[in-house]
Parts: structure tokens; C-alpha cells; sequence
């Protein structure tokens, strides 16, 4: 190999970038000390561009195509190197590739709670969500302005700061559009393009577009949604009055249902007591009485309290052969226990017991074991 081959050897004449990392925006093309030979190739893809810089100046920038690095395809470097025209020497500049392409599925967030006025709650905190795309418009101030000389630049170093001005411009345009909490989910396509453009002003000094951007979600404070369900509840009730006094009604069926609760024996009296005295105010057949002759007036009497309705008992069912017997009175049972036509493995049942039990667990009738005559005399 002759000394000119050697010298040639050491120049590049082929540049060009494959990207394979999904996330870089910027990747500077090493020369690993070579020069650029003059009239090299370089090749530019869809997606990309090449910038040169030029002794820390920017130069030329290359958009898709293939180019042959000549004077006539190098405009800005000629004039910066007062090349001639016939000039032909190997050349040292650094060589961006920009990666134009669009960045979608970016996420951004409100990391505080925006605090709005809601023309219907008043003061609110709010919270959103989403996902944006982002591309590179402008590679050269892109560089000049973010980049600098970072070799290889990625979409996590500049993430963060375009999520700072996306929730900054959403919770301007959010608190000045006016626009009801409840009625929010029914606009955000409207808002994320009303954001987007607010935002499209800031970021074009970057060199930078963001194409679309989507609020997926906007949320209230836990305890706000919590009262506004419940409030939603009360909506689908109705009326306030008649519900509380149907579930205080359905409370006590329930509990004098209960075996063995003092509870549901004190509200089944005073569910028979409230009836007893309906039923006087209004007639045995729900009609208030007939009037009748004015009487002589009876001498005062002291007025005596009504008796209490006697205790509602519980009605008793057997099961024998797979057949159901009764309903049987406590006391029925008593006897039938006494005659040993029941024992204390009979399965009985009762309204409002969960299932069927034996007898011996059963509060109230195991004591119709336990109490038995004694045996007889000469036994």
C-alpha cells in the first residue's frame, strides 16, 4: 500500500446514521479523528437531518437525500472556509443527525392539584393526565438552542421540561375558559387542541412541535367525588322524606325478625303499638268512623293507658323423611318433645333463621330438653 492509499484511508468518504433506539433525538456522527474527504457521500434518510457545524459555527443543513460534500452542495462552509471553487483538500467539522420524526405516547401529568373556580362548587382542585407527540420543525435552532455539543441527545432529557410548560399552559387555559367541572369530560378534545396552540408559541423557540396532545383524564380530590356520589345518591332517591322512612321500616321488619334480639322484640312492640293506634284513629277497614249523634258528655274519668300487644310468637317448622311438618307453637313442641316425637337432632325452622338448625341450637327451644318430669316412682 502506497502512502497516498494510507492517507485515503484515513478519510471518511461514507456518512450516514441508523437509528435503533427509539428515544434518541440527536446523535453526533464520530470521526474518531478522521477528516471528511472532500466530495465524500453523505446520506440522509426520511426522518432525519444533518447539520454541520463547522469550528463551533453552523454551517450547512442536509435534509433526505443523498449528497456528494462539494462546494456547490456546501453553500455556508465554502464561505466559512474561503474555499475556491477547484478546492479539493479534506475538511474537519462536526456532524449532527437530528431525528425529525414524530415522538408519540408521551406521557404528562399535573404533579399538584390545580386550584380553579368553578362557576357551580366554587373553589375546586384538579387533577389531569394524559399523552402528547412531539417532533423536531427546525434541527438548527433545536441545536443551538437545547442541544449544544451533547454527542447523543434523547427524548428524556427534554421530556420533563416540556411537561412543565404543558401543565403550565393547561392550568392557564383551564382556569380562564370558565367551563364547568362536570361538563370538563365532555370537552377535553377541545381543550387539549386550545392547549396545544397555547403551547405551540413556547416550544417553536426550541425548534420544536407537538402535533397532538390528549388529556385523558381530569379528576377531583377524593372527598369532592365522594360527596358528589352522594349527592348523585340522593338525586336517584328522590324524595329525602319518604326514603328515610322506608329504610327505618325496613330496619325493624329486620330486627323483629331477629330471634333472641331485645332489639327486634322492643321494635316489634312499638311496631304494633304505632299500628294499634292507626288502626283506632282510622276504623278496623283503614276509613275513618262514621259520625255519630252527639251523646251526653260521660263523667271524667281518669284515662288509662292501653296494654301493650302481647309478644309476637314464633311458629316452628320440623323436617322428618325429607317432609316438612308444622308450623308447631313453642308450646306444641314442648310436648312433642315430652311424648320423644322430637329430640334434640330435629331439624327445625323458623322465620327469619339462617337455615335449618337442630333443635338443642336453637336458644329458645334447647330448653325444652333440659326441663323434663323426673322419672316415675318404681322406675
Amino acid at each position: 500500500m502506497g502512502i497516498f492509499d494510507f492517507l485515503t484511508g484515513e478519510f471518511i468518504d461514507v456518512i450516514h446514521w441508523v437509528d435503533d433506539t427509539r428515544d434518541t433525538l440527536v446523535f453526533r456522527f464520530e470521526r474518531e479523528g478522521h477528516e471528511i474527504k472532500y466530495g465524500a457521500k453523505l446520506t440522509v434518510r426520511e426522518g432525519q437531518a444533518a447539520v454541520f457545524v463547522h469550528e463551533g459555527q453552523l454551517a450547512d443543513v442536509f435534509t433526505p437525500g443523498l449528497y456528494m460534500l462539494e462546494t456547490n452542495n456546501m453553500p455556508v462552509m465554502t464561505t466559512l472556509q474561503h474555499w475556491d471553487h477547484g478546492f479539493k483538500s479534506p475538511f474537519k467539522s462536526e456532524i449532527y443527525y437530528v431525528n425529525t420524526t414524530r415522538f408519540a405516547d408521551l406521557k404528562w401529568g399535573t404533579k399538584n392539584p390545580i386550584m380553579v373556580r368553578d362557576p357551580e362548587f366554587g373553589p375546586v382542585r384538579l387533577r389531569a393526565y394524559g399523552t402528547y407527540a412531539i417532533r423536531v420543525v427546525d434541527p438548527a435552532r433545536f441545536l443551538t438552542e437545547i442541544v449544544g455539543t451533547d454527542g447523543e441527545f434523547t427524548m428524556d432529557e427534554i421530556s420533563f421540561q416540556i411537561r412543565n410548560i404543558i401543565v403550565q399552559e393547561f392550568s392557564r387555559v383551564v382556569a380562564g375558559s370558565g367551563i364547568p367541572v362536570l361538563d370538563m369530560a365532555a370537552n377535553t378534545a377541545d381543550l387539549g387542541k386550545l392547549v396545544a396552540a397555547e403551547i405551540s408559541g413556547t416550544i417553536a423557540e426550541y425548534g420544536l412541535a407537538i402535533p397532538e396532545l390528549y388529556i385523558e383524564n381530569i379528576s377531583l380530590p377524593p372527598a369532592v367525588e365522594a360527596a358528589m356520589d352522594k349527592r348523585t345518591s340522593m338525586g336517584i332517591v328522590g324524595d329525602l322524606g319518604k326514603y328515610t322512612q322506608f329504610s327505618a321500616a325496613e330496619a325493624m321488619t329486620a330486627a323483629a325478625q331477629t330471634p333472641n334480639s331485645g332489639m327486634g322484640a322492643g321494635m316489634g312492640m312499638g311496631m304494633g303499638m304505632a299500628m294499634a293506634q292507626q288502626m283506632a284513629q282510622t276504623g278496623p277497614w283503614g276509613a275513618q268512623p262514621a259520625a255519630q249523634a252527639p251523646q251526653a258528655a260521660p263523667a271524667p274519668q281518669a284515662a288509662a293507658a292501653p296494654p301493650p300487644p302481647p309478644p309476637v310468637e314464633h311458629v316452628w317448622h320440623i323436617a322428618e323423611n325429607g317432609q316438612t311438618k308444622g308450623p308447631f307453637s313453642k308450646a306444641a313442641l314442648g310436648r312433642m318433645a315430652t311424648a320423644g316425637e322430637i329430640t334434640r337432632e330435629t331439624h327445625v325452622w323458623t322465620a327469619g333463621q339462617d337455615g335449618w338448625k337442630h333443635a338443642e341450637d336453637v336458644a329458645e327451644l334447647a330448653q325444652l330438653f333440659t326441663i323434663l318430669p323426673p322419672p316415675p316412682p318404681g322406675a
